[in-house]
């Protein structure tokens, strides 16, 4: 059953609105180090950390700043494949900082890796960095997470307050399991007199039947509300 509140489509690519974005010797400096990354990928573990200072990190779009662009530039620059791809990723995204981390989940949709990057996903999802959390759960996670990950992903959302209109894929992952879940967390959010979140009424409200009997009272008032 499709959810009436949908998530955002996938994030655009960023990098045609990033060449408008950088000055001349940005730019330059840009597409020198992607043809040296294409030349020698090696080259990309010094090029990735220095894109920030080069490029700047100022806000390109809604879901992309700047810096992260440019990183995505010199990933998909990479002449890489399969394993190859999946482990230089991992290994920048392992020695990186959280600005350089967010780059490498964001950057993922684009890169030809199936499900090999999964792993780095589920780290971040272990995690406690919000930022992090969001940027995992783009269009690649919405393509790969198993349904049990995702629905406890969605839930680590609810639970870290972050809005679930950041999380790709709700629109068609979003299950009557999901609305289970998101009902018993509403529900102890009632009894403990506090309130429910209103981006996960409309999750919910689109799966009635999966509300359990002895809580369907008690959530009736609460998703009746706009969410």
């Amino acid at each position: 059953m499709a959810v009436t509140s949908a998530s955002p489509s996938a994030p655009p690519d960023p990098r045609p609105a990033l060449n408008a974005a950088l000055d001349p010797t940005a730019r330059a400096w840009l597409d020198e180090s992607a043809a040296e990354v294409a030349a020698e990928p090696s080259t990309v573990r010094r090029l990735f950390p220095a894109a920030r200072r080069r490029c700047g990190h100022d806000r390109l779009t809604e879901h992309w700043s700047v810096d992260e662009a440019a990183r995505a530039v010199l990933l998909t620059a990479l002449p890489l494949r399969g394993r190859a791809l999946a482990d230089e990723v991992a290994r920048l995204h392992r020695h990186g900082d959280p600005a350089e981390q967010r780059a490498v989940l964001r950057t993922l949709p684009l890169l030809d890796l199936g499900d090999l990057a999964l792993p780095l996903v589920r780290e971040t999802l272990r995690g406690n960095d919000t930022t992090l959390i969001e940027a995992a759960l783009g269009p690649y996670a919405a393509a790969h997470l198993p349904d049990a990950e995702y629905r406890q992903a969605v839930l680590k959302c609810v639970f870290c307050e972050i809005p679930l209109d950041r999380v790709a894929g709700l629109d068609t992952r979003a299950d009557r399991e999901l609305a289970r879940m998101l009902a018993d967390f509403a529900h102890e959010r009632i009894v403990a007199g506090r309130d429910v979140p209103r981006d996960i009424r409309p999750l919910v409200r689109a799966f009635p039947d999966a509300i359990a009997a002895e809580i369907e009272p008690a959530l009736t008032d609460v998703l009746k509300e706009e969410g």
